[in-house]
């Protein structure tokens, strides 16, 4: 054997073992990273793993998963939808309203945010299918519009219970104690589980979900396939409303008021965790469980952060940092 065949096989052998490295780290990176944060963690503060901030972890990436369990469908059609944040917002408004504005039941008042939401998640789907709009320009542009018609809404307030009126008097609405329950634990670690199992079946076992992520996909090629892509598309724009309404009335249950632009700081770490997401045992495209894993990585991240007393205006250059490595290696590997 020559030499120039004997270098050929070193450097082949060479770089089938970096491959098999980046092929470990692709599938299995985002997991080994929280097992190693959670040992730096815990070493500098042992109480990081007790019990308690275990749950208050779950406790805390709840809405996060839910609102990017949203973002994950809209993904899954090669889609990609900005404006949870503010149907977060505008659902949390609505659904608290209900309650101290109009004294009104429990399932009305859910009801009613669940059917904003649907408004909106049927204008952006519009907009995008019909309309021909690029889903991340318009989503963007309807995140400015909500926002803007939630804080016309709430009259720029935020509303609790006995709050004051525009007229000078005192709101007399109470907000139901079953509704209150919803934010609290084990009811809101409870939600966010059922979330992520249900649409975890729903793209990997049902025909709807693997249409959905052949869509994603190539689009021409489902549509030839004769698979309804426009209407797969609306439904995953439906969903994704939905999902940010059910995160705004969990957050509204939680803090029993209605914040201006709630949901806002929600949109970071919820898009964080979907794209961290591709990766996780090397799926290589949007999923419900990858998203869950994505969401602890960054609940166990701010967790570990405050029991380390870094301060909170430095905690979004990490989790920043953290989305910009899940981006390159989730792109590197599907070039």
């Amino acid at each position: 054997m020559s030499v120039s065949k004997v270098e050929k096989n070193t450097s082949a052998k060479h770089s089938k073992r970096q491959f098999d490295l980046f092929d470990f780290l692709y599938k299995y990176g985002t997991i080994l990273t929280i097992l190693v944060l959670i040992i730096i963690f815990a070493s500098a503060n042992p109480a990081f793993l007790q019990s308690n901030n275990i749950i208050n972890i779950l406790r805390s990436i709840s809405i996060v998963t839910i609102i990017a369990i949203g973002i994950t469908i809209s993904l899954s059609v090669n889609g990609f939808d900005l404006s949870v944040g503010s149907t977060a917002s505008l659902a949390n408004a609505v659904v608290i309203s209900m309650f101290v504005w109009y004294s009104q039941p429990t399932v009305l008042a859910i009801g009613v945010a669940l059917f904003a939401a649907l408004l909106v998640g049927a204008l952006n789907s519009f907009l995008i299918v019909k309309i021909r709009i690029p889903d991340m320009l318009i989503t963007l542009a309807m995140m400015f519009i909500i926002q803007g018609v939630a804080l016309t809404y709430t009259r720029g307030a935020t509303i609790s219970q006995n709050m004051v009126m525009p007229d000078g008097s005192f709101a007399t609405g109470l907000i139901s104690p079953f509704f209150s329950q919803i934010g609290r634990v084990p009811w809101i670690i409870i939600i966010m589980l059922f979330v992520v199992f249900s649409v975890h079946i729903f793209l990997t076992y049902t025909k709807h979900g693997r249409y959905m992520y052949v869509i994603g996909g190539n689009a021409e090629a489902a549509r030839l396939s004769g698979i309804p892509v426009n209407r797969y598309k609306i439904l995953a724009y439906l969903l994704s409303a939905t999902f940010a309404a059910i995160g705004g009335i969990v957050l509204a249950s939680r803090v029993m008021t209605a914040e201006i632009n709630a949901g806002g700081g929600y949109l970071m770490d919820s898009v964080a965790a979907a794209f961290i997401g591709f990766s996780v045992l090397g799926a290589g495209k949007p999923n419900a469980f990858g998203t869950f894993v994505g969401a602890v990585l960054i609940g166990i991240l701010a967790n570990g952060l405050v029991m380390m007393s870094v301060p909170y205006y430095a905690m979004d250059i990490v989790k920043g940092t953290v989305l910009a490595l899940a981006l390159a290696l989730t792109y590197y590997k599907l070039k």
